[in-house]
C-alpha cells in the first residue's frame, strides 16, 4: 500500500547530528556538514549504506563504520566511472566508425541511416527518425553547421550523422536494420553474435551513461542484465558469474577492447587502481575469487 512522503528537509548541520546519534564516527563536524553540503545526503548515503548494522533498517552503524569511510568510498567510485568511461569511448567510436562505413559501403548509399527502405520496422525507423531530427537540429558542431551551410541535403551522410547520435540511438538503429547480413558483418567485427552484440550495446549504454551522470557504479545491480554467449572464439569469463554486477559490465568492456586495441593495458590499470583502494570489498561488485 502506497503512502505519502512525508519527510522533510534537514539542513548538513542536522543531517551531521543524525548520523552521530547513529554510532557513525565523524573526525571533522565542519568538513562532514560541507561535503554534505556540496555532494548531497541522498547521494552519499548511497555509500553510507554498506556500513550499516544488520538490519539496516535500525539505521544503526557498524562500530568501526566512519564518514571518512564512506568518502573514501565515494571517491573509488568517482575514479572508477572515469575509468570505464575512458574505456567505453573507446568501444563507441569504433562501433560508430563500424555502423557508418560497412553499411554505406555494402548499400552504396551515404545516406542510408535516413533511408526508410534500409531498415525493418517503419514506426521503429520513424521513432530514431524523430530523436536524429531533434539531435542534428540542436547540434552546435561546427562540422554539423558546415553542412547545413553548404548542401542541401536534408540530412548529412551516415559516417558524419553518426558522430552527434547518442549511443542508444545508435543501437537502436542497428537492430532496426533490415539486412541480417549487414548486422552480422557489424557484429562480427567484434567477434560477437547479432543478440549477444545487441545485448552487451545496451550494457555499455547504460554503464556509459551511469558514469557520465555520475550515478553509484561499483555496487549497482544492472536493471537490464546483459545476454550470457554461448560459445565465443576467445577467452570469456565463466558463464556462472552473476550478469547484474558491474564486474560482467567490465569484463564486457574488456572483451571489447582486446578487439579494438590488443596490446591494452586496461587490466594493469584495473589492478593497479583497486591496489589503492584495499578497503573496498570487490564481492561485492561480483568480482570473483582468481578474477
Amino acid at each position: 500500500m502506497q503512502t505519502n512522503f512525508t519527510k522533510t528537509h534537514q539542513h548538513s548541520v542536522d543531517i551531521v547530528k543524525l548520523l552521530k546519534t547513529r554510532s557513525l564516527k565523524i573526525k571533522d563536524v565542519r568538513k562532514c556538514e560541507d561535503y554534505i553540503r556540496n555532494i548531497g545526503y541522498y547521494r552519499l548515503s548511497g555509500y553510507l549504506y554498506p556500513f550499516l548494522s544488520e538490519p539496516k533498517t535500525n539505521h544503526i552503524y557498524k562500530p568501526d563504520a566512519s564518514f571518512d569511510a564512506a568518502i573514501s568510498l565515494y571517491r573509488f567510485d568517482k575514479k572508477l566511472r572515469m575509468l570505464l568511461f575512458n574505456e567505453i569511448e573507446k568501444i563507441e567510436v569504433a562501433f560508430r566508425s563500424a555502423m557508418a562505413n560497412i553499411v554505406a559501403s555494402s548499400t552504396r548509399n551515404p545516406f542510408w541511416m535516413t533511408t526508410p527502405s534500409v531498415f525493418a520496422n517503419s514506426s521503429v525507423f520513424e521513432h530514431t527518425m524523430s530523436l536524429v531530427d531533434k539531435e542534428y537540429r540542436h547540434s552546435k558542431e561546427e562540422f554539423i553547421s558546415h553542412f547545413k551551410n553548404t548542401y542541401a541535403n536534408p540530412y548529412p551522410p551516415a559516417w558524419i550523422l553518426v558522430e552527434i547520435l547518442p549511443l542508444g540511438v545508435l543501437t537502436r538503429i542497428y537492430e532496426n536494420i533490415a539486412d541480417i547480413t549487414l548486422r552480422k558483418e557489424i557484429a562480427m567485427r567484434f567477434e560477437l553474435p547479432m543478440p549477444v552484440f545487441a545485448s552487451w550495446l545496451t550494457t555499455l549504454t547504460l554503464t556509459r551513461n551511469s558514469c557520465g551522470h555520475h550515478n553509484r557504479v561499483w555496487n549497482k545491480l544492472n536493471s537490464i542484465q546483459p545476454k550470457k554467449p554461448k560459445k565465443l572464439k576467445r577467452n570469456w569469463i565463466n558463464n556462472t558469474t552473476a550478469v547484474n554486477r558491474i564486474f560482467y559490465n567490465i569484463s564486457i568492456i574488456k572483451f571489447f577492447i582486446d578487439i579494438i586495441s590488443p596490446t591494452n593495458d586496461m587490466k594493469s590499470h584495473i589492478i593497479d587502481f583497486f591496489t589503492a583502494y584495499l578497503m573496498v570489498d570487490i564481492r561485492a561488485m561480483g568480482f570473483p575469487p582468481n578474477w
